[in-house]
C-alpha cells in the first residue's frame, strides 16, 4: 500500500472517546455540534451518547429545550488493559492546554 491508493484511515481514539472529549470540553454542546466536531452522523452520536449514559460515563439532564451533560470521572475504563483507571484520568491527559496553565 505504499502507492497511496487503498490506504485505510484510522485514529488513536474511538468515536466514543472523541464524543466524551467533546462533551468534557462543553457540557451543553448539542449533538449536532458533537457530530460535526467528531466527523460522524448525528444518529451515530446519539447512539454513542446513549451507550455512555447506560454505562454511567455520562449523566444527561434536561435544561429547558436542551440537554446538559455531566461526566462521571470515576468510572473505570472498559478495556481489560485499562481496568482500574478512571476515565477522568484520560480526559485530564487529553484536555486542551490553556495558555500559561501548567499541566
Amino acid at each position: 500500500m505504499s502507492n497511496g491508493q487503498g490506504q485505510r484511515s484510522w485514529t488513536f481514539l474511538t468515536n466514543h472517546a472523541q464524543v466524551l472529549l467533546c462533551i468534557a470540553q462543553t457540557s451543553d454542546i448539542t449533538l449536532r455540534e458533537v457530530a460535526q466536531t467528531v466527523g460522524i452522523t448525528e444518529r451515530a452520536t446519539q447512539r454513542i451518547v446513549l451507550d455512555l449514559v447506560e454505562a454511567n460515563f455520562l449523566e444527561r439532564r434536561r435544561h429547558g429545550r436542551r440537554n446538559q451533560y455531566a461526566i462521571n470521572p470515576n468510572v473505570e475504563m472498559r478495556h481489560a488493559a485499562q481496568r482500574g483507571h478512571p476515565v477522568g484520568d484520560l480526559l485530564e491527559l487529553l484536555r486542551p492546554q490553556d495558555s500559561g496553565e501548567p499541566r
